[in-house]
Order: C-alpha cells, then structure tokens, then sequence
C-alpha cells in the first residue's frame, strides 16, 4: 500500500511540462521514487507532511478519483503512506526540478538481507549519517547541485552542509572537481 500511494502521487502530481519519465531506483537499502517537477507554490516537505496538497493536475486528479487509479482522498496520501512505513523521507530539489521520495528497507532480526516489514518501525540511523547519505543520493542524481540546494533538500543550514562535506571529503566519499562555479561533484564509489 505505501508504494501504491507514492506512485499514485507521482503521477498525479508530477509536473508534466518536463520531458522527463518517472523514475523508480532499487537499491539493497532503499527504494526512490523520482518524479520531474519541484513542488509547487508554498508547499514544503514539512506542509505535505502534515496532509497539505495542492493540486498541480487537476483535470487528472478528476479523473483518478472517479477510478482509474487508487484514489484515497485529497491531501491524504503521503499521510497515510506515512502511517504504514514512516522510515520514508522526501527531498524537493528546486535546482533540479525534482520530487524524491525514499523509502527505507529495515533488516529484520537475524536476517541479513534487508525486507520491508507491515509493521510501523523507525530506522535507526544517527542523524548525522542520514545527512550524509542524503547527500551523496542527491550528488549521485545531480552533480552540479549547489549547496544551498543540498541544504534545502536536506533540511539543514548552509553551514552544516559545508561541514558534511568536509567530513565526506576526508573519508575519501566525494570530490570537488573543477571551480566552485563551473565544477561537479564526484561520488567515489
């Protein structure tokens, strides 16, 4: 059900003016769902969230929900998908005219593939860890992206972004390459 509501919200509220397909990224501890388009007017991650939604496609919407995709309500979506797996986060790249959804693989107990679980659970990841791996996905996806961008779509200062990047820098995760005008960063796999 929750990626039922992610992708039913992709596509009903992605922005169709861009050429760009959706996207759907599987990897061993996440899924990412991307779709073209930043959100819209005012909403933020924190507004949608709470139950906020704007309708970027209404003819669309009109037509899902009278049936021709599962249709829950208006604003109730990413609610609910939250409800049934909160280990889910959402980054809304502005520069890149992007919408991320991520969710989450837990491990489960004595397992050591990761599975997703029915059940509601918290990842258990230090903050700090979580900020690094959000930046590093989003200078995987764009590595022009500045870092205003990245303290944006990662929800913290410009600051603490810098230092993120330092520390990524002497672990030998990524490099700047180039100027910092005209350059890219380099995730080292």
């Amino acid at each position: 059900m929750v990626f039922e509501e992610l992708l039913v919200n992709a596509l009903a509220h992605r922005d169709y003016l861009i050429s760009a397909p959706i996207r759907l990224f599987i990897f061993d501890n996440r899924i990412d769902i991307v779709s073209p388009g930043h959100l819209p007017d005012n909403l933020t991650v924190a507004k949608i969230r709470a139950g906020n939604s704007n309708i970027r496609n209404p003819i669309l919407v009109s037509y899902i929900a009278k049936g021709l995709l599962p249709y829950r309500g208006l604003g109730s979506g990413i609610k609910r998908a939250l409800e049934n797996w909160p280990a889910i986060d959402f980054i809304d790249d502005r520069d890149g005219c992007l919408f991320t959804a991520t969710v989450y693989r837990q491990e489960s107990e004595g397992s050591v593939e990761p599975e997703f679980s029915s059940e509601k659970q918290s990842i258990k990841v230090e903050s700090s860890q979580k900020s690094s791996q959000k930046i590093i996905a989003l200078m995987q996806r764009n590595s022009r992206i500045t870092i205003a961008a990245l303290a944006r779509s990662v929800g913290i200062t410009d600051r603490a972004i810098k230092k993120q990047i330092e520390k990524l820098k002497a672990e030998g995760q990524i490099r700047r390459i180039g100027p910092d005008r005209s350059g890219h960063w380099e995730v080292v796999e």
